[in-house]
């Protein structure tokens, strides 16, 4: 079922949203690096509660507004888009951040901890 309800390849749309968050964590410049680096990533996967134990982020349950919206797409037979993560030593000691697709992690989660999600992983530059 998990390989069912992944797109190949991120959305347009998810660079840009995740150049906006990385931007709040490291300068505009540095966040345009790893999204370009981000593109031309290939898919890895990884489980679901790995991603959220890397990160140090808690599962949103499963009445959060956009976690029940992944729900219902998967539901439906939609396909999500692959996982954006940056692995390093970002300020607060934070070794993976998740560029974009937090939401699609927890909701991944809810349907099976152990669901194997596609993402696209780079190393933040030195």
């Amino acid at each position: 079922m998990a390989s069912e309800q992944w797109q190949d390849a991120p959305e347009d749309h998810d660079f840009p949203a995740a150049a906006t968050y990385l931007s709040l964590v490291c300068d505009a410049t540095l966040a345009n690096k790893i999204v370009d680096a981000l593109r031309a990533a290939s898919n890895t996967i990884y489980d679901a509660k790995d991603l959220l134990r890397a990160s140090r982020l808690k599962l949103l349950p499963k009445d959060n507004l956009h976690v029940q919206s992944d729900l219902a797409k998967v539901k439906a037979g939609k396909k999500l888009s692959p996982i954006l993560l940056v692995r390093g030593n970002f300020p607060g000691n934070r070794d993976l951040v998740i560029a974009d697709g937090y939401h699609r992690i927890c909701a991944s989660y809810w349907i099976d901890e152990n669901s194997p999600i596609p993402c696209r992983i780079v190393d933040l530059p030195a």
